[in-house]
């Protein structure tokens, strides 16, 4: 694991960043149209980077076994206590995703949300079983534009680039927008 970015994300998590438990509008929104009429009963859901887990918990409350991978020891620790508090059951996994792959045919959705490591891309459709969905939402780059977020290329998509990285999956949303950020998101279904 790589311990300079482990250390660097349980410095933020511990003093505050990124310590919101509101799960981010555009799932919520997903969850309604997509998620839930597919899988009315829930399902197994992955929450990849997935820090305190305000989408694993969001899912939890609605009966999804979720399992939420991140490489910071603090942001899982906040996650389990509050998943805790509300008594609800989410598995965490303290995971460097450049360096551990992601298990094959596993879940019936996978959440990405402002985490971008391309080789995920193929890892990440073949984690989901087939029916499963994939809500991806990151930056791209017109955030440069805007200032604020990530400035390295590799944290930023370029235009349609989330498109083709699942283009072998049935694209139900994918919309590219510049407001107050500069996001691409994305809803697709595995074959199947």
């Amino acid at each position: 694991m790589e311990e300079h970015a482990r250390a660097a994300w349980d410095r933020r998590y511990r003093e505050g960043s990124h310590s919101s438990f509101k799960p981010d509008p555009f799932f919520v929104s997903a969850y309604r149209e997509f998620i839930a009429p597919s899988f009315p009963q829930g399902g197994s859901a992955l929450d990849v980077a997935g820090g305190v887990g305000r989408h694993a918990i969001f899912l939890a409350q609605r009966g999804w076994q979720v399992t939420l991978l991140d490489i910071s020891s603090a942001a899982l620790e906040q996650a389990s206590k509050e998943a805790r508090n509300r008594g609800l059951r989410i598995t965490t996994q303290q995971a460097d995703l450049t360096a551990t792959p992601l298990p094959v045919s596993a879940f019936d959705l996978v959440v990405d949300f402002f985490y971008l490591e391309r080789p995920l891309f193929p890892q990440i459709e073949a984690a989901l079983r087939p029916g499963g969905l994939v809500v991806f939402r990151t930056y791209t780059r017109e955030q440069l534009k805007l200032g604020g977020g990530p400035t390295h290329p590799m944290h930023l998509l370029e235009s349609n680039e989330l498109l083709r990285a699942f283009g072998g999956m049935a694209i139900l949303h994918y919309h590219e927008s510049v407001k107050d950020k500069a996001i691409a998101e994305l809803v697709a279904r595995k074959p199947g």
